[in-house]
């Protein structure tokens, strides 16, 4: 199964017994997976489902809380829309249902946005409402640099509402239109893990946790390998240009180069490897690494102002095409 899917079924079989939840996540189902229709010149609640265990619970729900007797019909999906889905379905007593759950307003317009009443409700009724929403019309990706969880919505004032529902519950969600269709996104890792547990979906927020910080483990021992990785080459290349450049200098300054510079310099091509404090302890008597890098440094410029001096090409001349000291 998908993780949209595993998400659903978990949210399916969530059951929060306040009423006020419940009318909160059944007029989220109903706004966000289809709305108001006109069949017959009459006002029909409609909800278009992924699942027959959801369609079924939603037309439990609507006998329950308004005492209505909805249809269910089972739809071949086309199109764009592939697979089967499920329609539940209110005719007989549809405008009724649609003033009671705020679809309709007292003037008998349609509700572009969400009820009021839902959004300015509790924790758990906004919490319901986005349950409610993620059912009807929601998709969750893997981690990653695009993970998301979205919601497909119906118009952007109903995005809206969402996504200040969203922020009464400290999730930063956002609102955005994909080819003219507004949408709610959550990208945020955390937040991403704290929607799916206020939703009621617990055991996937868990896993997906998990998996993200998996790839998160695994994306820092990458970066650190590639880091160390570069360290080394760059390493190697200042060893190789080094050793090259006292070697010319050493060869420019022959016999006039100073007795401790000399030692200098053939310290570091008897350990081209070792590092400046490694040449230190190899040292007799032993140095520091300043004062390595000290008599080394001398020994260039020295060789480099004979090489000047004499016309001669100078010590960066005998380092390899690409290397760096």
């Amino acid at each position: 199964m998908s993780l949209t899917a595993d998400v659903k079924a978990e949210l399916t079989v969530v059951r929060d017994p306040r009423p006020t939840a419940r009318v909160a996540e059944l007029t989220s189902v109903l706004r966000f997976s289809g709305g108001l229709h006109s069949i017959a010149n009459r006002v029909a609640v409609e909800a278009e489902l992924d699942s027959d265990i959801l369609a079924r619970r939603i037309a439990r729900d609507l006998v329950e809380l308004y005492g209505v007797r909805p249809e269910l019909v089972h739809v071949q999906g086309s199109g764009a829309r592939g697979g089967s889905h499920y329609a539940v379905r209110v005719i007989e007593g549809g405008e009724t249902l649609a003033r009671q759950t705020g679809l309709l307003d007292q003037r008998r317009r349609p509700v572009r946005g969400l009820p009021n009443k839902l959004t300015t409700g509790s924790r758990g009724d906004l919490a319901a409402v986005w349950r409610g929403a993620f059912l009807a019309a929601g998709s969750l990706s893997e981690p990653g640099r695009s993970a998301a969880l979205e919601i497909t919505c119906p118009s952007s004032e109903a995005a809206m509402a969402l996504v200040g529902a969203a922020h009464r519950l400290g999730i930063p969600a956002k609102a955005r239109e994909v080819r003219g269709v507004p949408r709610v996104v959550v990208r945020e890792g955390e937040a991403i893990r704290s929607a799916l547990a206020l939703m009621g979906a617990q055991r996937v927020a868990a896993e997906w946790d998990q998996m993200r910080q998996r790839r998160e483990v695994r994306a820092g021992v990458n970066r650190l390998v590639n880091f160390d990785d570069a360290n080394l080459r760059r390493s190697a290349q200042a060893a190789v240009a080094a050793c090259a450049r006292v070697e010319r200098a050493l060869e420019i300054l022959g016999d006039e180069v100073p007795e401790h510079l000399r030692e200098a310099g053939e310290l570091r091509l008897a350990h081209r490897d070792a590092s400046l404090d490694e040449l230190g302890h190899h040292a007799d008597p032993p140095l520091t690494k300043d004062a390595v890098a000290g008599r080394i440094r001398r020994l260039l410029a020295m060789a480099d102002k004979k090489a000047e001096k004499d016309g001669l090409a100078g010590t960066e001349s005998a380092v390899p095409a690409g290397m760096a000291e």
